[in-house]
């Protein structure tokens, strides 16, 4: 699964050729979540409240990006949350 970004403690990942929804990961130490492209809604698993808003925030901020990412198949590395 490659990495797409990592800020404050929190690692992105898409794993390409997986099921529908268009979807990535958000690993922030033992939790993980999957959360939706389109909706930007976690799908499966939790966060701790404050890296659900970070995560979030990063989401809006690259949502075309990730989106094109997951249809094309064409990884590319994304900002971090500044």
């Amino acid at each position: 699964m490659p990495e797409v970004a990592r800020f404050y403690g929190i690692t992105i990942k898409v794993f390409f050729g997986d099921h529908p929804p268009p979807y990535f990961h958000a690993i922030y130490g033992d939790f993980n979540a999957l959360i939706s492209i389109e909706s930007l809604e976690i799908i499966e698993g939790d966060l701790p409240s404050r890296a659900e808003k970070l995560v979030l925030e990063w989401a809006t901020l690259y949502q075309s990006e990730l989106l094109n990412m997951w249809n094309t198949q064409d990884f590319c590395k994304l900002p971090p949350l500044k």
